[in-house]
């Protein structure tokens, strides 16, 4: 078992140095190649002033080079940052003003976002950065040090100082606040997963994983790390992909994947364009989800076109680590069958309790709690927040053990799977996107047009999962379009976040107490329809 993420990669690259680690379109990249490449910027990192616990932020696409990036950084003994490159900057902005980066490595894709980063009030201009990227189009602006000068440091082995204990990353997830809040998790959080899927699942070095989530979705933690942990291939599926449901489908066939890991939405999207084949996909083994709800008549149509694959249903907030529990189905479901999300993943506990914290009787509901290994240490920089949402736990006598609340709804069975039933706050999941209704509003509220708004979300059965819908109030001299609030919105907010159906109102509904009557806004929005 590996004490560091990056042993892994390092284990094989003495073993089997000339083994493919790393695929994507345009490129195979062995265990050896990611390995010295890896050391080289580790190098490189430190001589740009990054010191052991040091936070470095990518602007990365998903690349061998980006993979080798992250490997580079925790050999440096410091914490990756994966940032979306089609993020808006000023939500951006709001990320690394809260993770506080020592260094940035940026190539040609993220440079338009870097651009910009570094040219507002409260930008980076004071950040070093390596230029990630071919030496002739290196930015006028903030560079430090180019690629040509890392593949100038030596690429042997290098020592690091870090522990099982110490940060490997962290990523940011909506906050309710208008505020992302960053999710810290370390080596040891990661491995306790990574060794126990390698186990259930049977994870060799002839295994064929996909890479299909970001870099910034905690599912492509399981993708890198999952390979590596096997001595198997990693294949980075491109994001220009996921509008084609066909090429998805081929890119599994030729590259002959014995895993695939996704959100339920993409094979919701799948089956919708009916892009698979009855027996489809030969070299497929096991496929995996989690995310979100996968509804029961698409898993049917993916058993039902490959009855020799294993479908296994994961499920787990950022802040337990990848995944908290699982469910291997073992028949075909009914259309109408609820899907449980199992039990918990070794070293983690599932808690489903009543407001008293004491447990559910089975079929009874309550809120989801997780405990374990996987436990994040907390939100970056936040105590406040750390506190509110990580708990003593009660049925330990370790003042210092720690159960997760998960804002999510749950009951377990006679037999003692645990099923999801949904949120209990105004936080959903919109293609494997965890959304807080409060940050869409918050940027809403910084619209100088806008009165009062208010979001709320819709389940759907297509593709889109949630709808995320808006009503707003302008001030009485401004007239202003959907279109136009939600142009500006694009500004502040990822394409996930924005709401697909609006309303203008001259003043928003109240309840009795003066708050937003959201329960009357959803009945006008479902009358709408």
């Amino acid at each position: 078992m590996s004490q560091l993420l990056q042993d892994y990669c390092s284990n094989f690259a003495q073993t089997r140095p000339e083994t493919f680690a790393v695929v994507s379109d345009s490129e195979r990249v062995t265990y050896q190649a990611i390995e010295r490449l890896s050391n080289q910027l580790a190098r490189a990192i430190q001589a740009a002033g990054c010191r052991r616990g040091g936070r470095v932020a990518m602007l990365l696409p998903k690349a061998p080079r980006t993979i080798a990036s992250i490997l580079g950084i925790l050999k440096a003994d410091c914490v990756y940052i994966p940032i979306d490159t089609g993020s808006p900057a000023a939500r951006a902005a709001k990320i690394l003003n809260s993770a506080d980066p020592t260094l940035f490595l940026v190539d040609k894709e993220g440079q338009a976002l870097w651009d910009e980063l570094y040219t507002m009030p409260a930008g980076v201009r004071k950040t070093p950065m390596v230029w990630v990227d071919d030496r002739s189009s290196v930015p006028a602006s903030g560079c430090t040090l180019d690629i040509e000068g890392v593949f100038d440091f030596p690429d042997g082995t290098i020592d690091y100082q870090n522990t099982s204990a110490d940060p490997a990353y962290i990523l940011y997830t909506s906050g309710s606040t208008g505020e992302p809040k960053g999710v810290v998790i370390t080596h040891a959080n990661v491995i306790c997963f990574i060794e126990w899927a390698r186990r259930y699942f049977g994870l060799q070095a002839d295994d064929r994983l996909s890479g299909h989530p970001p870099l910034h979705f905690d599912l492509s933690v399981f993708d890198i790390f999952g390979a590596f942990a096997a001595g198997a291939e990693l294949h980075l599926v491109s994001p220009a992909l996921n509008v084609s449901a066909n090429g998805i489908a081929d890119f599994i066939r030729h590259s002959e994947l014995t895993q695939w890991f996704s959100v339920p939405s993409l094979l919701t999207y799948l089956a919708k364009f009916d892009a698979l084949r009855f027996n489809d996909f030969p070299s497929l083994r096991r496929l995996l989800w989690c995310g979100e709800v996968l509804p029961t008549p698409v898993l049917r149509y993916w058993m039902e076109r490959l009855p020799h694959v294993k479908f296994t249903n994961l499920y787990g907030p950022t802040e337990a680590t990848i995944a908290s529990s699982f469910f291997t189905l073992s028949e075909l479901p009914e259309p109408d069958d609820a899907i449980p999300i199992g039990r918990a993943c070794e070293g983690e506990h599932l808690f489903v309790l009543d407001d008293q914290f004491r447990a559910t009787p089975p079929g009874e509901i309550g809120t989801l709690y997780i405990g374990g290994k996987g436990l994040s240490p907390g939100y970056w920089r936040d105590p406040r927040k750390t506190e509110t949402a990580f708990l003593r736990n009660p049925f330990s006598a370790d003042s210092s053990d720690r159960i997760y609340n998960t804002g999510d709804l749950a009951r377990t069975d006679s037999s003692g799977l645990v099923y999801f039933i949904g949120r209990t706050d105004s936080q959903i999941k919109s293609r494997g996107h965890r959304i807080e209704l409060g940050e869409i509003e918050a940027a809403l509220h910084e619209l100088e047009n806008v009165k009062e708004a208010a979001v709320v979300a819709l389940e759907s059965n297509n593709f889109e999962n949630s709808l995320i819908c808006c009503i707003y109030s302008p001030f009485p001299a401004a007239s202003v379009t959907p279109t136009a609030i939600k142009k500006a919105l694009s500004k502040r907010l990822p394409s996930h976040m924005l709401p697909s159906r609006w309303m203008v109102s001259e003043q928003l509904p109240k309840n009795m107490n003066g708050k937003i009557d959201r329960s009357l806004l959803k009945e006008w929005f479902m009358k709408s329809a």
